[in-house]
């Protein structure tokens, strides 16, 4: 017989055995964002720039904040270019995407109870296909999608457009199409989205993964 491939885990730095029960005001999440060369991340594109941000106790740590460029090793197509504004020559001298998200996994520290994110799909696979690239594997980090929050509060929205529900909800709207202020606007969303939530009676740890995560 052959020995079954081994594979080396990267850490999420998530909690780890968050009772269900606890409640969600005394929760604390890593909201991140990613910044890409284009969408078909399991081939060639890659990150251009990451930024997170924290919540604890249903507010946003806006001090917790950060945001680095990342050197794709690739040229940045034009267009990207034009709608990110991040050049060749700002990403030349930054560090490399495992460098960005070293610090992503720092930012939760053991103490987040799952990342955040708008379509955090998305930005999920950015890293997992870095992480493939060095032949590490993200073990389903755990991750809540305020399009989910959103579905719950009101099933008739049908859009994904995170300036709209930060405009509807009428929660700060930071720089688009930026890492930092996507992740920025996403938290400030999402801490809204919580407070209705919580009013609605979705009151724990447990409850918001049901809804959360699209369950």
């Amino acid at each position: 017989m052959f020995p079954f491939a081994r594979k080396d885990y990267f850490p999420s730095n998530l909690a780890e055995n968050l009772p269900l029960s606890t409640p969600i005001d005394t929760l604390q999440f890593t909201v991140f964002d990613t910044e890409t060369t284009g969408f078909n991340l399991a081939k060639e594109d890659r990150i251009i720039e990451l930024g997170a941000v924290t919540i604890k106790g249903m507010e946003v740590i806006e001090h917790s904040a950060f945001q680095t460029y990342v050197n794709p090793n690739r040229q940045i197509p034009r267009e990207i270019t034009e709608l990110t504004g991040i050049a060749n020559e700002q990403v030349a001298i930054a560090p490399d995407a495992m460098q960005a998200i070293r610090r992503l996994t720092s930012l939760a520290d053991k103490k987040s109870a799952c990342y955040v994110g708008h379509y955090i799909a998305f930005d999920m696979h950015a890293i997992k296909y870095e992480l493939k690239r060095r032949n590490l594997h993200w073990k389903a980090p755990k991750a809540i999608d305020t399009l989910n929050l959103i579905g719950y509060i009101a099933p008739s929205y049908d859009m994904r457009d995170l300036e709209k529900y930060a405009r509807d909800f009428g929660t700060r709207i930071y720089q688009r199409h930026s890492a930092i202020g996507d992740a920025m606007t996403t938290a400030f969303l999402f801490v809204e989205l919580l407070h209705i939530c919580h009013d609605r009676g979705i009151r724990t740890w447990g409850d918001l993964l049901r809804i959360g995560e699209g369950a």
